[in-house]
């Protein structure tokens, strides 16, 4: 057992989760001072004396950017306050869409990321579900990189579906989408979709046979939810008896609530890593993530494998 203090500090967007992650951990987040000045710049001062201990640092970093500047300047802080372990849990790891240069000129925003939590000072970094996984390489420190498989497998088992279909919507999920069907005994179908430009679908195709099934579209995030309701029309349209929807980031942006409140989806259902407005629809369920990142964070501060957190 590592007998090393710990402390535990949230980003100021992400503190419902963290109040969950510290009262599953069973211990109480640090209080941090914020200064704001007239022009929005804003200055985090950690309220405790976190010299030599291991700090755990709580943020996602969906837009606006403010949300990622807080959590470097956090590290930053703990870093100039001698921590000597700097956890960043980052449960939603923002601008992992920009994972490649996939066109002329264009930056890869997840590397510039990377590079800035190490820079700032972060000594390992815990995040779930990454839009690509190859993210993982972008780092020179560990990188715990769980899976919301862990939460998602246990609750589909619960919900004793008959006549179970696992589809992918669109190829790049493809891998998840099978991987979760094995665990569950489940056939998959993917869905083929062709993009003029970024959150619009053009045209979409079915691969699989989906009649008389009750079918779960599993993705890595809904953003707009646009690729989701138009896959669940076809699945219905090619003889589906039901379609729900499991997403482990609910970025819900546009038109997303309006979208999936008027689609053919029975339930759509995401973690706590994103704060979800979920009144704004009655189809959106939420499931935390906070069991899990405080199980691992107490694995890594004691040592201990957390092998057994990876379903998928």
């Amino acid at each position: 057992m590592a007998d090393q203090l710990t402390y535990l500090f949230s980003t100021r967007t992400s503190k419902d989760l963290a109040e969950r992650i510290a009262e599953n951990y069973g211990q109480h987040l640090g209080k941090i001072n914020f200064q704001e000045f007239s022009d929005g710049e804003f200055e985090p001062v950690l309220d405790d004396s976190v010299r030599g201990g291991r700090v755990f640092l709580i943020g996602s970093t969906f837009p606006p950017a403010d949300n990622l500047l807080e959590l470097l300047l956090m590290i930053d802080a703990a870093k100039r306050a001698s921590a000597k372990n700097i956890t960043v849990v980052i449960p939603y790891f923002g601008l992992a869409r920009q994972d490649r240069k996939d066109k002329p000129r264009a930056p890869i925003g997840a590397k510039l990321v990377a590079n800035l939590l190490t820079a700032a000072g972060a000594t390992r970094i815990m995040t779930m579900d990454l839009h690509a996984d190859q993210i993982q390489g972008f780092f020179e420190i560990p990188v715990d990189h769980l899976y919301a498989s862990t939460i998602f497998v246990d609750y589909i088992r619960n919900m004793n579906i008959e006549n179970l279909t696992i589809a992918s919507p669109d190829m790049g999920g493809a891998k998840r989408a099978k991987n979760y069907a094995g665990h569950l005994g489940a056939d998959v179908v993917i869905a083929y979709k062709e993009r003029k430009k970024a959150n619009v679908v053009e045209e979409m195709f079915l691969i699989g046979d989906v009649e008389g099934k009750n079918v779960i579209l599993i993705d890595d995030m809904i953003d707009t939810a646009g690729t989701l309701c138009k896959a669940a029309d076809i699945l219905i349209e090619k003889g589906a008896k039901s379609v729900r929807a499991m997403a482990t980031h609910g970025v819900l942006s546009g038109k997303a609530y309006e979208n999936i409140e008027k689609s053919q989806l029975m339930e759509v259902i995401v973690t706590d890593s994103i704060p979800v407005k979920n009144n704004l629809s009655s189809k959106i369920k939420v499931l935390s993530c906070a069991a899990l990142f405080a199980d691992v964070m107490k694995m890594v501060h004691e040592h201990r494998s957390i092998s057994s957190k990876f379903i998928i």
